[in-house]
């Protein structure tokens, strides 16, 4: 029996973080993988508590206190294999995930102050180390069957659509307007969250198991939707939230004012060397820039522009620090960074001076109720008006979906908010007013975690699959 202490013993070890002067001039992961020692010692520390709560608060429900073990046990394959059973994606889910919300924070070590077990470095362990090992999704009993399934966007919905059927022997045809797969876990996401490298990779395993990419290819304007309800069985949409949410304020469309995410988008684009003609690198470069915003898509916007070598970086949001919606590790990783945070201010217009450079006005608020989602509404203070001059201006404020042109005509119907209405809990999940159709992702629930597209793109294959008596 092991050392049921060993939470006691052991500290918390998530993986060596790089020093914040040496990562904040690369775009590099800032986290050291663990060992395969560290791995089996951090699995150690779970308590393996009857009722797991860190499973339950995991979006995916992934079997974490068993592919714990199994690391402690130094079965690599099998625990490989069993977090496949709930999660396409668990090496970018490890990265990428605020598991300090989610698993972690759930963790019952947390409640005595132990420090939760570090679940998200050590899935990302699992999978690394196993495809270096070698370890690949067993193929060898799956029959295909005569069924094709079209994907329109190769996000983390799609991809997990795809995995899903083609395990059960549908095959699937992912289709993807930008140039690689991975939607905004490659190009909205930066490297130094998740190299690209892993979303590549990731996109091998995929093709070895019989899935089909067909990038640099919108549909409705390179392929008509048409042919391609009449060519494949069933269509699944997982085409993301990118409409930008604006602020409502005068001033958001002067020149160096820039939504936040062409802005990650375009550096995405430069480090892999695909920016396209004509379109001009955007850097930060010496400018003082200001961050509007509370979110994960502010903390990649602050944690980039230091990377281009801002010569300040100040992050605004209109609430306190405790009622922001990004994760706290990355909070705290920008602010270890050089990011200068300016809470409970709420921006009401931005000026060009003469000079070209910006003016922000801010006011101060204070919070009153809470609202639906639970955080305080930000109320202005009369008379609290400052003045911040920049460069330029990141508008962070959040993303919404939007139907597309052909929508209605196929009858697939959105919500007040343009997100695709689907049936979660009918006979066939996530399946739209078009019976062919299913949509899951961001588009279905609105701008959200990587990992919840991962569970909807999954629960909608199993909706398609039933549909096509599988």
């Amino acid at each position: 029996m092991g050392d049921v202490f060993q939470f006691m013993n052991l500290a918390r070890n998530p993986g060596e973080k790089v020093d914040a002067e040496v990562r904040k001039i690369e775009f590099k992961e800032i986290y050291q993988p663990l060992n395969r020692e560290d791995a089996g010692e951090q699995a150690g520390r779970c308590l393996s508590c009857g009722n797991p709560y860190c499973e339950w608060e995991c979006p995916v429900h992934n079997y974490i206190p068993n592919w714990l073990e199994l690391v402690k046990q130094g079965r690599l394959f099998d625990a490989a294999e069993l977090s496949h059973k709930t999660n396409s994606l668990p090496e970018i889910c490890g990265r990428v995930c605020p598991q300090d919300r989610l698993c972690e924070g759930a963790c019952t070590l947390n409640q005595g102050g132990f420090g939760a077990v570090t679940i998200g470095s050590v899935e990302k362990y699992i999978t690394d180390e196993a495809f270096k090992a070698g370890w690949r999704p067993d193929m060898s009993r799956v029959s295909f069957c005569n069924k094709k399934v079209a994907i329109i966007g190769a996000g983390p919905a799609g991809l997990a659509c795809a995995d899903v059927l083609v395990r059960n022997g549908v095959r699937p045809v992912v289709f993807d307007r930008y140039e690689e797969i991975g939607g905004l876990l490659t190009f909205g996401i930066p490297e130094f969250k998740l190299e690209k490298a892993v979303v590549r990779r990731r996109r091998e395993i995929m093709e070895g198991m019989g899935v089909e990419f067909c990038l640099n290819t919108e549909i409705g304007r390179d392929i008509k939707i048409e042919p391609l309800l009449q060519e494949y069985d069933a269509v699944f949409m997982g085409m993301g939230a990118y409409q930008y949410m604006k602020g409502g304020f005068p001033g958001e469309d002067l020149p160096g004012v820039l939504e936040a995410l062409p802005y990650l988008i375009n550096n995405v684009r430069q480090s892999m060397g695909t920016l396209p003609a004509g379109e001009a690198p955007l850097n930060m470069q010496g400018k003082r820039v200001v961050v509007l915003g509370g979110g994960d898509t502010a903390m990649d916007c602050n944690r980039t522009a230091i990377r281009q070598g801002a010569e300040s970086v100040i992050c605004a949001y209109r609430r306190d620090e405790a009622n922001m919606p990004g994760s706290r590790r990355e909070v705290a990783n920008a602010k270890e960074e050089g990011v200068e945070f300016l809470w409970q201010r709420q921006p009401l217009g931005i000026e060009r001076a003469a000079d070209g450079s910006l003016r922000v006005k801010l006011a101060e608020t204070r919070l009153g109720e809470p609202d639906a989602k639970g955080r305080r509404n930000a109320e202005i203070v009369p008379g609290s008006e400052e003045i911040l001059e920049c460069d330029h201006v990141l508008i962070a404020f959040g993303f919404q979906a939007e139907a597309a042109s052909w929508f209605e005509a196929q009858g697939v119907k959105v919500d007040g908010r343009g997100r695709t209405v689907v049936s979660s809990r009918g006979e066939f999940k996530y399946q739209t007013a078009n019976p062919k159709i299913f949509a899951g992702g961001d588009m279905v629930r609105g701008a959200d975690l990587v990992v919840r597209a991962v569970f909807e793109g999954r629960e909608a294959a199993e909706g398609i699959l039933g549909w096509l008596g599988r």
